[in-house]
Order: C-alpha cells, then structure tokens, then sequence
C-alpha cells in the first residue's frame, strides 16, 4: 500500500515537473518570437520621457533619439548608443536583457545609454575611460541614472531578483 502511494506521488510530481517545464519552454519561446509586451513597451516611452524632460531641465535641450528595442545584439550587451554615418544618434536596447530584468533595464541602462547620446550631440566622441569619463558620469546623474558605472553590475541584476 504504502509503495503505491509513493509510486502514485511520484507520477504526480513528474506530471507537475513536465508541465511546468512545458509552461517555461512556451514562455521562453513566446519571448523570444514576439515583440515586447505593450505595458513594457509604455514603460520604456515614459523613461524616455522622463529622461528627455531631465535632459532639458538639466542640460538646456532637448534631444529625441530613437530608442529600438533588437534582439540582434551580442548577449553581453545591454544597450548601445550608436553615432551613425548620416550622423544621427540611436539607442538600441538588447531585448534579450529584458528576460532577466526588465526594471534593471528601464531604470539604469535608458539613462547610461542617453548620457552617450547626450555626449554624442555634444560632439564628444573621447574614448577615455571608453567613453565612461567625468563628463559622461555627470550627464548620466543627471539624467537620474542609477550608478553610473561604466559597464553593468550583475550583481545588482541578482539582487533586483530577489526579495530578501
């Protein structure tokens, strides 16, 4: 008696294990073959404007970059700001780093990748402390960026994770 009924939780556990893989695999394939969800999407319109509104208070312009969202960057980057050779300025965000943490995203690389922008528009294009100078640090709090650190922190993204 006592073996069927181990046997018995024993199935039960390994249907719940499959269904929840199931359900992660369908979450990750989602992701990855669909764009952003459209309450993210707002989320980063209204850090855009919030920072543009800093931008301007802060600095005295104004300066609407476009933000794209790819999923064709390198893994290990988070964001990039690009000066083009029609000499426009865009921010392209990794959609992939949305995965892990969407808040991280929103709250410290916006700000870090317009600070390039700013720089850019500024006509700075200094490779000193690879493009992480003083200057760039204080446009970047500034523009309310969160530990303007020249590149990211895992560290912080594993402790946004978490809740202790």
């Amino acid at each position: 008696m006592f073996l069927q009924r181990l046997n018995l939780f024993f199935f039960f556990v390994v249907i719940l294990s499959i269904l929840l893989l199931g359900y992660h695999w369908y979450q990750d394939y989602h992701f990855d073959n669909h764009p952003l969800s459209t309450t993210l999407l707002q989320k980063i319109e209204n850090k855009k404007l919030q920072t543009r509104q800093l931008m301007k208070k802060n600095l005295g312009f104004d300066l609407n970059v476009p933000l794209i969202v790819s999923d064709a960057m390198p893994a290990h980057l988070y964001g990039a700001t690009a000066y083009t050779k029609h000499h426009r300025i865009v921010i392209y965000l990794n959609k992939k780093r949305f995965k892990e943490s969407s808040e991280y995203m929103i709250n410290h690389v916006i700000p870090h990748e317009y600070a390039h922008a700013v720089m850019f528009y500024k006509g700075n294009f200094t490779n000193k402390k690879k493009g992480h100078g003083k200057e760039w640090q204080q446009i970047c709090k500034q523009l309310n960026g969160i530990k303007c650190e020249q590149y990211v922190n895992e560290h912080d993204i594993l402790l946004g994770k978490t809740s202790f």
